[in-house]
């Protein structure tokens, strides 16, 4: 089976991201890339009774090359990222994952961006831009969603959710997962007061030092 490990992968993670709440029902979507080829989440199935068969592979022009399901319908946006994406230190982009997580999407309806509530949101870039809204599915979306992305690894998406990106697929979820928790600890914060931000500077030293961070 063509890229089975791949699809196997893309089987557990979208598990993970309902039991993680990042996600409800068939919402959210995930893939990994090699090479020209991109095994991505199928459109309304149940993520509990995902297979690795199940899982289409797609060519990066958009055409099907494996799999009897038809893709997510937010194909545009996973293949513009692979396509047109480019990430702040040059690190191959291979895994894309969207969430309709609740604290981001909350957010997403609120401001422009996430401005540095944590030094976490460096794994993202200096800040997180929300994307202007667009019919989800859409190349429009693809599109507002490159611009939200320049200079960063993940953006909100206004009254959506978020995408995020990176060099596996494990690092791309790591960072919708942080996503959610910085606009989780937004919104306490604001609820309460006017939260204090961190500097620009201090983001740039935190994102320096999480290039080297963890075991080698």
């Amino acid at each position: 089976m063509l890229l089975a490990g791949e699809r196997a992968q893309v089987c557990e993670y979208a598990r993970r991201m309902t039991a993680d709440g990042l996600v409800v029902g068939t919402s959210g979507n995930i893939s990994v890339r090699v090479g020209e080829h991109v095994a991505v989440t199928p459109t309304g199935v149940d993520y509990a009774n995902l297979r690795p068969e199940d899982v289409p592979v797609i060519a990066l022009d958009g055409s099907p090359v494996d799999g009897e399901l038809k893709p997510t319908s937010e194909l545009p946006m996973h293949l513009s990222v692979y396509r047109r994406a480019e990430d702040p230190d040059d690190a191959p982009i291979t895994a894309v994952v969207h969430t309709h997580s609740i604290h981001a999407t909350a957010v997403s309806t609120l401001v422009d961006e996430v401005p540095p509530i944590h030094y976490m949101l460096a794994a993202i870039g200096p800040t997180a831009r929300v994307a202007e809204y667009a019919t989800y599915g859409t190349d429009a979306l693809a599109h507002t969603m490159l611009a939200a992305l320049d200079g960063r690894r993940g953006c909100l998406l206004a009254n959506h959710g978020t995408i995020t990106y990176g060099s596996s697929l494990s690092a791309a979820y790591h960072r919708a997962q942080q996503l959610e928790w910085c606009c989780q600890v937004w919104l306490l914060a604001r609820s309460a007061g006017a939260p204090a931000v961190l500097p620009k500077i201090e983001l740039e030293r935190v994102h320096d030092k999480l290039r080297t961070y963890g075991q080698p």
